[in-house]
């Protein structure tokens, strides 16, 4: 959706969740806000707006459009009538440019009330103010200078993380971390490129700017710089996202059991008939601060029941989604199955192979049968009995290390967690790598300079300093009405 409508006016929204709750804000931005908001409240100190200090909270009474489209006086700026009060709440003026969106903002606190807060917002329609499209608070952040591009996207990453690690990341990049990164490589990039041209305006004076080998060493360091933080981007993602887990095998091997289990709570059906589950069966759980979605397959077998089919189907597109496979087999079915039956080669490095009901078989089978998977493939096999508790520990440490690694345990280093930073630092480390392809070939410094100015370009993508207004609109368009 296209945001719509000139900077310079004055826009309203409700900002918090709509539903009933205790509290809800309308957020009025804009050069008329104190305009429009003077004839939607009063201050119960009958304090006149002139006289308001910015950044404090006044308790006041909100009035309904009715009262102000009735009101003889339209050039009055207060309430003349206590005709048509919604609510009794709080007001707070923040003069700019100290303010989220760097202009003038008043936001109403009133009652959590849906129908109270539409009324609040047709009353500041009414007054002056237009309804906000989405985003459009944000936006205006990032237009007044308030916030990189980088930073406004980390306000949408905040308000949909869904872990802790995913909530921290979001915050290290609205206070700035990846914009202040992209800002040095920029100006990196571009004081090698002021010698560059510098040479080439001075070519007729044989004076040179930036010897070759120290040219290639600058550019070789930023790109080396510009790839670990491309090198990022997976873990990037599933700290946004969460991590996807499909629990795949054979029916009856105690697939729905081990979900059970994993999540602590009967979610799945559990029957000794085999085919019980025969669609995917998914729940979420927060382990050190990382999101992990199970997903329960439909046990891998041929059959002719159609129904039963559709969920083979399903749990093969399951394990093909997922980021990490759990292959369960049964222990008793030592030396009659593999794990290979059912193994996708590309996920293969991601797989754990799951001896399940070892509690049924004495330990010497269970070491030979672990032994014998283990060579099958490079899966890790990890013994357990869901009905005794036995080896899930094991299990959960494993699952733990697939995704909480190294990278993501130095989470205090910056993780690229957005797909559009990551393609534009892929067509910088492009752009680079066409220069040092020029140099190295003793091409004409103005190629070089071309390519060095991509890269340049390709940098500012990522904090907006180069960015389109169709990029900003499908940007901002994916954020909520009030923010």
């Amino acid at each position: 959706m296209a945001l719509d409508g000139s900077p310079d006016d004055t826009i309203c929204a409700i900002a918090t969740p709509m539903g009933e709750g205790g509290i809800g804000i309308v957020r009025i931005s804009g050069p008329n806000a104190t305009h429009v908001a003077r004839q939607v409240i009063r201050f119960r100190s009958n304090q006149s707006f002139q006289a308001t200090v910015s950044h404090m909270l006044h308790t006041v009474d909100i009035f309904g459009p009715p009262h102000i489209d009735q009101r003889k006086d339209s050039s009055a700026d207060e309430p003349c009538s206590r005709s048509n009060l919604i609510d009794e709440g709080l007001a707070v003026y923040m003069k700019g440019p100290r303010s989220f969106t760097g202009e003038d903002v008043v936001e109403i606190h009133c009652h959590g009330s849906g129908i109270a807060l539409k009324r609040v917002c047709e009353a500041c329609v009414v007054a002056g103010a237009r309804l906000a499209q989405p985003g459009e608070f944000t936006k205006r952040a990032f237009l007044n200078g308030r916030l990189d591009l980088s930073q406004a996207e980390a306000v949408l990453d905040t308000i949909t993380a869904k872990s802790e690690l995913g909530l921290k990341m979001a915050q290290r990049h609205l206070r700035g971390a990846l914009g202040q990164q992209i800002t040095e490589l920029r100006n990196s990039l571009m004081a090698v490129l002021a010698h560059v041209e510098a040479g080439i305006d001075f070519s007729d004076e044989d004076i040179s700017f930036v010897g070759r080998e120290e040219l290639i060493a600058s550019i070789e360091d930023t790109r080396m710089q510009i790839q670990r933080m491309v090198s990022t981007a997976e873990t990037g993602r599933i700290l946004r996202e969460g991590g996807r887990i499909a629990i795949v095998g054979k029916p009856n091997v105690g697939k729905s059991s081990l979900l059970n289990a994993l999540l602590q709570e009967n979610r799945a059906i559990v029957t000794d008939i085999p085919g019980t589950t025969r669609d995917l069966i998914e729940d979420s759980v927060e382990w050190q601060g990382l999101r992990l979605t199970f997903v329960d397959t439909a046990g891998l077998r041929d059959t002719s029941d159609v129904v039963e089919q559709e969920g083979i189907r399903r749990s093969r597109m399951a394990q093909e989604e997922s980021d990490v496979v759990l292959h369960v087999v049964d222990a008793a079915e030592a030396g009659k199955t593999t794990n290979t039956e059912f193994v996708s080669p590309g996920l293969a490095r991601h797989d754990v192979t799951v001896v399940n009901k070892i509690d049924l078989v004495n330990s010497g089978a269970v070491v030979q049968l672990c032994e014998a998977l283990s060579q099958d493939s490079a899966h890790t096999v990890v013994p357990i009995s869901v009905r005794t508790g036995e080896g899930l520990g094991e299990l959960k440490r494993v699952i733990e290390g697939r995704f909480l690694g190294p990278s993501l345990e130095a989470s205090d280093g910056l993780i690229i967690t957005n797909l559009r930073h990551r393609l534009a630092l892929e067509r910088a480390m492009g752009f680079l790598d066409q220069a040092l392809t020029s140099v190295s070939s003793d091409v004409q410094p103005e190629f070089v300079a071309v390519d060095l100015r991509g890269a340049s370009d390709a940098l500012g993508e990522v904090v907006g300093d180069i960015t389109s207004d169709d990029i900003l609109n499908r940007i901002f368009s994916e954020f909520c009405i009030g923010k």
